[in-house]
């Protein structure tokens, strides 16, 4: 029996509607495996599934997560899957991955499980947009559905209070700066990157120096966002610029339109990437490493060395813990710092983090359909506000808009608006190479090697390049 007749039977036996499915006469023992990256969010998963989960089938199932760290996370996967050894029936994958492993036969298009599933429909219709396209569509914003998020994440401001509100260094700041030192949440919402800038070039002390009225025990410095050669690290940081600046990425949705030279290299992405570049001075100096990622800004925050960091909500949770942050009972979180637009309005557009679950194209019959009441118990209501208290993120509305959301963690607060200004990085195939060779470029720049216009213009040309050969330009 081939693959689809064997789903079709299965679903003809359980009657066929909804994939809401009687209990069997007996009950099955069902395993399903899943590759998911090791952080936070997915170690909540994990307990909330070992306390809570009851498969509606009756049927007895175990869902075996294997834990991958982050670095390492795309090449397991990547070699597991084109290895044809078909370990996993489901992961949770990063957006960008999506055309590489769709096309590649991987990843299930979804559309006929959500059809035929009125449930379903539903908690797909109540989510927000920003992360439902950017991780369940392929071509990214087209009616194909490849994924239901798993952890939304975006990035927002950590602040030390203790540093920032400190009397002495709020003086100080106004004499220098004639405006206030943001120190509040609220306070923290209304930064720009000049502000953000000021603080940098102002909390720049060496060993010994006075901070917050004490000798400063280590050097010291007042900002640090992603700048890392790695994966994707600089490319996520550096769009937001993009973005906000008005200049834009390859657009893939305007496909074969979409051009790279004249709009990855113009003027306007030019000045974007200028600044980013010109905040780098006022960071610890491992940022001219190529070693600044999320790991490192993540360490050098908990362990006290800077006074803001700009870094994904899903590493929130470590920076309250005393356990593994020194600053655990100092620290506020807000929105991310924006570009001030004439009419004062600050443009936050931002690069889109977290991940989507996928289900692989070998799962089926009665894996299938667990996996499917997997990823609608995961997406219940209930479950998700526990996940939100325990730490995670919600993409669904009526869950986030609910009073109770902002109390779960601190950085609830900046949850809502912050979706507002998400945008993503292409889902295509050739992503890989893009991102390599442009990651390779950014670091030139931030090393100090290369300036902006000769950088976005190698990124430029060898984009269009490129995609004029996967025939995706015109």
């Amino acid at each position: 029996m081939n693959r689809t007749s064997k789903l079709l039977t299965t679903l003809v036996v359980a009657g066929g509607m909804g994939l809401s499915f009687s209990a069997p006469s007996y009950a099955e023992e069902i395993t399903l495996r899943m590759a998911v990256p090791d952080w936070p969010p997915t170690r909540i998963m994990k307990k909330l599934f070992d306390e809570n989960y009851e498969a509606k089938s009756g049927n007895s199932v175990n869902l075996e997560f294997d834990f991958i760290p982050w670095p390492d996370y795309y090449t397991r996967l990547n070699a597991s899957l084109t290895s044809g050894e078909q370990k996993y029936n489901m992961a949770v994958s990063d957006s960008q991955w999506l055309g590489a492993f769709i096309e590649g036969g991987y990843y299930r298009k979804l559309n006929d499980l959500i059809d035929a599933d009125p449930e379903l429909k539903t908690i797909l219709d109540g989510m927000h947009q920003a992360p439902l396209q950017a991780y369940g569509t392929y071509p990214y914003k087209s009616e194909n559905i490849y994924g239901f998020p798993q952890m939304p994440d975006i990035l927002i401001t950590y602040a030390r209070t203790d540093v920032l509100c400190e009397a002495s260094e709020q003086a100080a700041f106004m004499a220098k700066y004639s405006t206030k030192l943001p120190c509040t949440p609220e306070e923290l919402d209304q930064m720009d990157w000049t502000m953000y800038g000021n603080i940098g070039e102002f909390f720049q002390r060496k060993k010994g120096d006075m901070l917050a009225g004490e000798p400063a025990t280590d050097d010291f410095y007042g900002i640090a966002y992603q700048a890392g050669k790695g994966y994707d690290f600089s490319s996520m940081q550096i769009n937001g610029f993009t973005w906000q600046h008005g200049a834009g990425i390859w657009d893939e949705t305007n496909i074969p339109n979409a051009q790279a030279e004249g709009v990855v290299n113009s003027d306007l992405a030019v000045v974007a990437l200028d600044r980013y570049l010109s905040l780098l001075k006022y960071m610890p100096p491992v940022v001219k490493t190529g070693s600044m990622d999320i790991f490192k800004t993540d360490e050098l925050f908990r362990e006290g060395k800077i006074a803001m960091n700009v870094q994904w909500i899903g590493f929130a949770e470590s920076a309250i813990n005393p356990e593994t942050s020194k600053v655990a009972n100092d620290v506020a979180f807000a929105s991310m710092p924006g570009l001030r637009k004439a009419d004062g309005r600050i443009d936050r557009s931002s690069n889109i983090g977290g991940q989507p679950f996928v289900i692989m194209t070998w799962t089926e019959g009665q894996e299938i359909i667990e996996a499917v009441d997997f990823v609608k118990w995961w997406l219940s209501s209930d479950i998700q506000h526990q996940f939100a208290a325990a730490g995670g993120q919600s993409a669904i509305k009526a869950v986030y808009n609910d009073p109770k959301y902002v109390t779960y963690r601190p950085w609830n607060r900046t949850w809502a608006s912050g979706l507002e200004w998400q945008r993503d990085v292409w889902h295509i195939p050739q992503f890989f190479e893009l991102l390599v060779q442009q990651q390779e470029q950014f670091d030139l720049a931030i090393t100090g090697k290369q300036d902006a216009k000769t950088t976005l213009g190698n990124i430029a040309s060898f984009q269009q390049r490129l995609l004029e050969d996967a025939g995706l330009i015109q």
